[in-house]
């Protein structure tokens, strides 16, 4: 009986995931395997919000194979050492997987094929299950391997045929195999992480898309802007593990609305900075362009932005949402890591890997193109762009109802006041003064 192992890795559902249904095509016995990766688990142990999001993500995984006759079987060690394993034991023809675009993965790739190939066991990747797009369908004419620039490529990516949405398999049989228990999170992180962390898999992903869909996406435009409007999806953390597609997401979409269109375009940023990545894999820690002028070092500076003391109300309500939730709005995460990288002239790495250490969604693509491209060293060719914090709060957060949230020592300040509580004659003692100068203060 032909047997094969869908490997899970960043696609952890069973809705439209091309490697899963690769696997119940070609097999009447499918084993349906995640492998806690010692090699990744190490690089994660300081980062306790995205394991126990994890965990959580694994177990409604486990439940929706559960319904369809399956189970999730649960390896710990080495990848390819692990599959070798339950290879041998299942007996497997195949291993079905979504293609990544990291170094890690690659490598991961690479190291399985030549394990695999020892066993007459086939491996098999999957485009277009991270991303909605193959990040090698969207290609400029130039003769380049990747845009540099967003807007031309989102204009091919939207011309670009994306593939259907896949249904789940109606029925699994899984042969015998040995599995171990899910772990709790705490065997696999130091320190709780965020008190307000939101955690959840496929099932909590579609009913929190169901609702986006179904009326809040219509205002995302007008609403994506203001933090304190909570006008975004809070996706990302599911489409950053795949407990949602990306394709299928756009799918779903009304892009002929104004605020769907919006939406999407969020979607394609994702997919252009998975691009970038996978044609050139070492800006996830090298500069994209060189950087416009050097560092500083500044570890007070430092530890009072990552603490929400830099006596800016706009930054310093992000960060602490940050540290509350391990997720803050986009326009929080821009004026945060405009303050870093072009107020204080802190290098862009260190940002990354704070936001790494607490943000849930924290995907390699995104977050360090993204603090490349505020930093000025980046895809974005306006190394200069500064956000002033007065301006952004004045803008954004009109009435000071984000920071009202999130900074309970100023909730006294009445409307736009509380964006400069020097001016009030606010005490140290109870929040900190400007630890640099703007206009407008």
């Amino acid at each position: 009986m032909a047997v094969s192992i869908v490997l899970f890795t960043r696609d952890l559902r069973v809705h439209d995931n091309p490697a899963l249904t690769g696997a119940f095509r070609e097999a009447e016995q499918v084993v349906p395997l995640f492998v806690l990766d010692t090699e990744l688990l190490t690089k994660v142990r300081q980062a306790p919000n995205r394991v126990r999001f994890l965990i959580a993500a694994l177990s409604e995984l486990d439940a929706e194979l559960r319904a369809r006759g399956g189970r999730l079987i649960i390896r710990h060690g080495r990848v390819a050492d692990e599959v070798e394993q339950v290879a041998r034991q299942a007996g497997a023809q195949s291993v079905h997987m979504a293609a990544d675009v990291t170094t890690y993965s690659s490598g991961r790739e690479s190291a399985l094929r030549q394990r695999l190939s020892t066993l007459d066991c086939h491996l098999h990747t999957h485009t277009a299950s991270i991303t909605a797009v193959d990040p090698g369908a969207v290609l400029p004419d130039t003769g380049r391997s990747h845009y540099a620039i967003f807007t031309p490529y989102f204009r091919r990516w939207l011309d670009t045929p994306m593939r259907r949405p896949l249904p789940p398999p109606d029925r699994l049989t899984v042969p015998r195999v040995d599995s171990l228990p899910l772990p709790d999170p705490a065997e696999l992180c130091d320190g709780p992480g965020s008190p307000q962390l939101s955690v959840g898999g496929e099932s909590t992903g579609r009913k929190l898309l169901e609702h986006w869909l179904s009326g809040p996406v219509t205002h995302y435009e007008r609403t994506k802007d203001l933090p304190a409007a909570d006008g975004t999806s809070g996706l990302s953390p599911y489409l950053h593990f795949g407990c949602l597609s990306p394709a299928e997401v756009v799918a779903r979409t009304d892009a002929s609305d104004a605020g769907g269109h919006a939406f999407v375009r969020q979607v394609a940023w994702r997919d252009f900075y998975h691009q970038v990545l996978a044609d050139r894999p070492e800006v996830a820690d090298v500069d994209y362009r060189a950087a416009y002028e050097p560092w500083r070092t500044d570890p007070h500076a430092v530890a009072a932005w990552r603490a929400g003391r830099t006596g800016y109300p706009m930054v310093d309500a992000g960060m602490r949402q940050l540290l509350a939730e391990g997720w803050m709005p986009g326009r929080a995460r821009l004026v945060a890591a405009s303050f870093l990288v072009k107020t204080l002239r802190v290098d862009w790495r260190g940002g990354a890997r704070h936001f790494e250490r607490w943000l849930v969604d924290a995907d390699i693509a995104n977050n360090r193109m993204n603090w490349q491209w505020m930093a000025g060293t980046g895809t974005d060719t306006r190394s200069s762009r500064v956000l002033n914090p007065l301006r952004q709060a004045d803008r954004f957060d009109p009435e000071g109802e984000y920071v009202r949230r999130w900074l309970p020592e100023l909730a006294e300040l009445p409307g736009a006041e509380i964006h400069r509580p020097w001016r009030a004659g606010m005490l140290a003692g109870d929040y900190p003064p400007p630890i640099v100068e703007f206009n407008g203060m």
